[in-house]
Parts: structure tokens; C-alpha cells; sequence
């Protein structure tokens, strides 16, 4: 079979599935709210763990 062809066939052949195939749902999303909250929350304790200042006494060998 010429490449040609076959490319063809197969294009058509992907083309019929995806149209007979049952829509997929939206995946779910959190409320946008809510990640936002959960993102500022994230940055500002990494930010705490930038800044905080060194512990002493680990009492190492």
C-alpha cells in the first residue's frame, strides 16, 4: 500500500473514533477562591522558612 494512502486510511480511521468515542468529563478543579488561598498560604511559610534565623545548641558531637 502506497504511504500516501495508508496516512490517509489512517487519518480517517482516527477520525470516525474520536467522533463515536462518549465525551470525557471536565476534570474537577477546586474553586479558584480556594487555590488562591492555598497558594498565598504556601508562599508566605516558605517565605517564614526563608527568613528564619539559624537555630543554635543542635548539640552535635
Amino acid at each position: 500500500m502506497h504511504p500516501d494512502v495508508h496516512l490517509l486510511l489512517h487519518h480517517q480511521r482516527a477520525a470516525a473514533l474520536h467522533a463515536a468515542a462518549p465525551p470525557r468529563p471536565a476534570p474537577a478543579r477546586p474553586p479558584r477562591a480556594l487555590r488562591t488561598r492555598l497558594g498565598w498560604t504556601l508562599v508566605e511559610l516558605g517565605l517564614r522558612l526563608a527568613t528564619a534565623p539559624p537555630r543554635l545548641g543542635h548539640g552535635g558531637a
